[in-house]
């Protein structure tokens, strides 16, 4: 026994100076690492072994699409357009949601190309690896986790407000606790958002098909609880509420398409879909119904659902908290208050469910990279599910949700949103004109970088009242643009199976609208947002550098699992 406590303190000493030796070949691994991509095939058959099990494909088509549905319904029109409406687009948020759901759209077609190519659980992450190298698929799957989890919290309050009113309480302050001595904004301690997340939590460790089953259950009420709100509001709402006071657009074009940038947050959701990729039976074929079909039904449904808040009530009397509740006491319809109040606070569950589902593959993905500690990777066996990675992000989001307020992080969620949206589009287009068709990689990387050029200074033009010249110029050059690049590119090869048509359009104009969108956020976001890239860059120049170099050059690439029975090769995954 007292040999083992001998021991302890030089253990501990090997351990801090065998680090503080990888330390100083810092430069020398960032070199080796940053850029160091995987081949699909790595990916399928090899990195997804360092699980251990296998994730239990039992999940169809039609679970993606109520899986995408029961993901993006329930945040965007309960939790953002109150505020938008109030403060941002007035009337006209409707509109805002139609031009963020095309945006949406667009960049679901690139999710989608990848995720049939690729079909395994790191999404965003997977795909930026094995095109740019690991820091860039590290940086983006650090976003998305600080995405996924940051707007968990916010819905996660958000269910507290719709849930004192379905009860009648009109105060959702009431049912959170206030501490003297926080800051604002962290000083309401939300115990009810808390135990709903570690009941999620929960119950998305037990099993991924028995969620699938609890949240395709919810979805189908959720869809017939949001067309009685649209049918009441347009039976119920006057038009005169569009128009007065203010008009339409009361904040301009500039209010439209900022209201945009804050309700794309809405759309987080359809991208927990392709992180599912390894839990469904036909990839191929179910991948693109799901991811594709649950974003045109949600921007259908959202579209309605806030012009119909502002038929209801005019814009400048909509409540930031819990409007849509308060919209029917508007019309004296309160017993319809109450049902809205249960109704959202349901479809609020369904959209939780849905986001903590996909956070946790995220980090099982990048756990499997060695980039963050590989206890995070591991599958069990019995359940088949990121037993680990659940837990300790289901703990993380219950703690932000005990403190921090929605308006807080709303900006922070959709600027990271759209930046990995942006660098998804990005990494599609090298992918299909250089990797795939083996063309030189510079008129791509030119083109690349017009295409960002123009989307800002079109954003600037826009800013600058006095600089309205500049929208058609770099609208015009964007298109201009594009259409050369597309007809340069003599030799362009098409991956197998299911592809984005007409590329590269639909992911040129994702990249063009995801730049421009960033640029109308606030500069806080931007802060803030800054604040975090140093911190994620920090981790993985101080741990993720050296976990992946030791486990990839060290020790001459991925390892094997003596399992044979969990191997399963690139074709077995695409032919299921």
């Amino acid at each position: 026994m007292a040999t083992n406590v001998d021991q302890s303190p030089i253990a501990t000493n090997i351990f801090f100076t065998k680090y503080l030796q990888s330390l100083t070949q810092t430069p020398h691994r960032l070199r080796k690492r940053m850029l160091a991509t995987w081949t699909p095939d790595q990916e399928l058959n090899r990195v997804r072994l360092r699980s251990g099990a296998d994730m239990k494909r039992k999940l169809m088509w039609y679970d993606l699409v109520a899986l995408g549905v029961g993901g993006m319904l329930g945040v965007g029109v309960f939790v953002t357009t109150g505020p938008v409406a109030l403060q941002i687009s007035g009337p006209s948020v409707f509109i805002s949601y139609i031009i963020a759901g095309i945006s949406a759209l667009l960049s679901s077609l690139c999710y989608t190309e990848f995720s049939v190519q690729i079909p395994v659980a790191g999404g965003a992450f997977s795909y930026l690896r094995v095109t740019f190298g690991e820091f860039v698929g590290y940086f983006a799957g650090a976003n998305i986790l600080m995405e996924y989890v940051l707007s968990n919290a916010a819905v996660a309050r958000s269910f507290t407000d719709y849930l004192c009113h379905a009860v009648g309480e009109n105060d959702p302050n009431s049912w959170r606790v206030e501490v003297d001595g926080l800051f604002k904004g962290y000083n309401m301690l939300d115990f009810p958002a808390v135990a709903l997340v570690l009941l999620l939590t929960l119950c998305l460790c037990h099993g991924t098909k028995e969620s699938s089953i609890l949240n395709l259950i919810m979805t189908i009420f959720h869809v017939v609880f949001f067309g009685f709100i649209i049918i009441a509001g347009f039976c119920n709402g006057s038009v005169q509420n569009l128009v007065k006071p203010g008009g339409l657009a009361p904040f301009g074009v500039k209010g439209i398409v900022n209201g945009a940038a804050t309700v794309y947050f809405s759309y987080i959701g359809y991208d927990s879909v392709s992180t599912l990729a390894e839990e469904i039976q036909n990839p191929s074929k179910s991948l693109p119904l799901g991811i594709v079909g649950s974003v045109l039904i949600v921007s259908l449904l959202y579209s309605l659902m806030a012009l119909s808040l502002c038929l209801m009530v005019p814009y400048n009397k909509i409540l930031k908290d819990a409007s849509f509740s308060m919209a029917f006491r508007n019309i004296s319809w309160a017993w319809a208050s109450n049902v809205v109040g249960a109704g959202a606070s349901l479809g609020i569950v369904a959209s939780l469910l849905v986001a903590m589902l996909g956070q946790a593959r995220y980090l099982c993905v990048i756990g499997r990279a060695r980039l963050v500690p590989t206890w995070l990777a591991k599958v069990h066996p019995s359940t088949g599910t990121p037993l680990n990675a659940t837990l300790f992000l289901g703990l993380c989001t219950a703690s932000i949700a005990l403190f921090t307020e929605l308006n807080i992080v709303l900006e922070m969620i959709s600027i990271s949103t759209l930046l990995v949206f942006y660098l998804v589009a990005n990494a599609l287009i090298y992918r299909r004109y250089v990797m795939i068709s083996d063309n030189p990689p510079s008129r791509t990387l030119l083109f690349l970088f017009l295409l960002s050029f123009c989307a800002i200074c079109f954003s600037i033009s826009l800013k600058i009242q006095q600089q309205i010249w500049g929208l058609p110029l770099f609208g015009g050059l964007m298109l201009i643009v594009t259409a050369f690049f597309h007809y340069s590119m003599s030799r362009v090869s098409h991956p197998t199976g299911w592809s984005v048509p007409f590329m590269p359009w639909p992911a040129a104009i994702s990249i063009f609208l995801n730049v421009f969108l960033m640029t109308t956020l606030k500069l806080l976001s931007y802060q803030r947002f800054a604040m975090w890239t140093c911190l994620i860059t920090l981790f993985y120049v101080l741990y993720g550098v050296h976990s992946t170099y030791e486990a990839e050059e060290m020790k001459g690439g991925v390892e094997e699992v003596p399992n044979p029975s969990v191997q399963q090769s690139k074709l077995d995954i695409q032919m299921l």
